[in-house]
């Protein structure tokens, strides 16, 4: 059973110092607001996405893909689903599969391409609160009826190379407002706990992007990178995990093109 928070999450983000207590502290913040987006659990899941795929990567074989430039996307070819689905508001807003890229592996029982609506992403937020002591529970659960949730959509990646996979989950909330706010919380908290390190600059978007990268082990041999965003009433948790070294610019590549798209759906300028 997981440790109960200190008390109600803050409105604020709480500003660390060195004690070893205190950043205790901040780390259990962290995962009580996970029902919002289970960052940790993201990063640590891609990596196992990644293991998995090359694991048991079939290498003799490559995909044709839709032929574009660099990692920007073109047109979402209509009726194409390889490149993913285009059938509603919201997974037209998901970057389509680019070039040297394919559907990824399932993201729990949601597949590799997939759409909850308002209510379900709601619930399974509020599902993540179980094992919190009663009053930590209803209070996670006021938080995320106040986000309004409209829905959320998931698309996961991977390279032909079998050497990266990438998850990309959208979330439409009603509220601007709230919106941004949850993305200055988040990435307060995370720059407060000092658990990540910072990633590379999202650019053109230095203002609503922020990535981290996991920890630094000479040991480990899957690097993960996690990144949060937002635009309008969309937030957008990007992760993506490969063998040591990742190309993180590339992937920082990849943020920028999905915000764009966002932008402007079906497009790319």
């Amino acid at each position: 059973m997981p440790e109960p928070p200190p008390g109600p999450v803050p409105d604020s983000v709480p500003v660390p110092d060195s004690a070893p207590a205190r950043r205790g502290r901040v780390r259990r913040v962290i995962l009580a607001t996970a029902p919002v987006v289970l960052v940790l659990a993201a990063v640590a899941g891609a990596a196992a996405y990644t293991k998995a795929t090359v694991d048991g990567a079939d290498r003799t074989v490559t995909t044709r893909l839709w032929a574009r430039s660099a990692h920007g996307p073109g047109k979402d070819p209509a009726g194409d689903v390889s490149r993913g689905r285009a059938s509603t508001e919201l997974s037209k807003l998901l970057l389509p599969v680019p070039d040297g890229y394919r559907l990824g592996p399932d993201h729990g029982a949601h597949g590799n391409d997939s759409e909850l609506s308002g209510r379900e992403a709601t619930a399974e937020m509020k599902a993540g609160s179980r094992g919190l002591a009663g009053k930590q529970r209803r209070e996670l659960e006021k938080r995320i009826d106040k986000l309004h949730v409209q829905g959320l959509a998931i698309r996961t990646y991977a390279s032909d190379g079998n050497d990266l996979i990438v998850r990309t989950e959208l979330v439409r909330m009603k509220d601007e407002k709230a919106v941004r706010d949850l993305y200055v919380f988040r990435t307060g908290l995370f720059d407060a706990a000092g658990l990540l390190r910072d990633g590379p600059a999202v650019g053109g978007h230095k203002k609503n992007a922020k990535c981290f990268l996991q920890p630094e082990d000479s040991e480990l041999r899957i690097e993960s990178m996690f990144c949060m965003a937002y635009d309008g009433e969309t937030v957008l948790t990007f992760s993506a995990s490969g063998p040591t070294p990742v190309d993180t610019s590339s992937v920082a590549g990849l943020v920028k093109d999905q915000l764009d798209h966002i932008t402007s759906p079906g497009e790319y300028v």
